[in-house]
C-alpha cells in the first residue's frame, strides 16, 4: 500500500505520516516541492528514528510521480468527493494521494483523477488534519486487503 503526499507543507504532519508508514509497512511518496527541508528540527522531532524503517520515494513534481507510477491506481482523498472511504473497494497496490495541507491539490489534477473518496465529517467543519486522514484511510485500505497482519 502506498501513501502519496502532494507538496506537503507542514513538517510535523509529514513526519507523523512517515512514522505511521514505518509502523504499518506503508510506502510513502513525497511529491516536491515540500514547504520545508527534511532537516527541519520540527520534522526530526516527530519522525525520530523511524526514517530508516519506512520506504520513502521523492519526486521532483507530479509529472515525475505519474511517470514512475503508471501501473498503480491513484485514489485521491478529498473533501470534494462524493464516495465515502469505507464504501470504496481499495486494492493492494493503490496509491492513496493526499493534498497539500494548506490548499489540497490543484483543480486540473483533481479533475484528472477518476477515483476520489472522503471521510464523512460534521458539516460545520472543513477538514481533518492530513496525518489523521492518512491513518483513517490507510488502515481501512489495509483492512480490506488483509494487510494488517504485521
Amino acid at each position: 500500500m502506498h501513501i502519496a503526499l502532494y507538496k506537503p507543507d507542514i513538517p510535523q504532519n509529514t513526519a507523523a505520516i512517515i512514522r505511521l508508514g514505518a509502523c504499518l509497512n506503508l510506502k510513502v511518496h513525497i511529491i516536491e516541492p515540500c514547504g520545508f527541508n527534511l532537516n527541519d528540527s520540527r520534522f526530526k522531532r516527530v519522525v525520530m528514528d523511524y526514517m530508516g524503517n519506512c520506504k520513502i520515494f521523492r519526486y521532483e513534481g507530479y509529472e515525475d510521480f505519474l511517470k514512475k507510477n503508471k501501473q498503480k491506481r491513484i485514489v485521491l482523498m478529498t473533501t470534494k468527493a462524493t464516495r465515502l472511504y469505507h464504501k470504496f473497494k481499495f486494492e493492494k497496490n493503490d496509491v492513496l494521494l493526499f493534498g497539500r495541507e494548506s490548499a489540497g491539490v490543484p483543480e486540473d489534477l483533481h479533475k484528472s483523477i477518476k477515483d476520489k473518496v472522503k471521510i464523512p465529517m460534521n458539516k460545520k467543519t472543513r477538514s481533518l488534519n492530513v496525518a489523521m486522514s492518512v491513518a483513517i484511510i490507510s488502515t481501512e485500505a489495509l483492512r480490506q486487503n488483509n494487510l494488517l497482519k504485521l
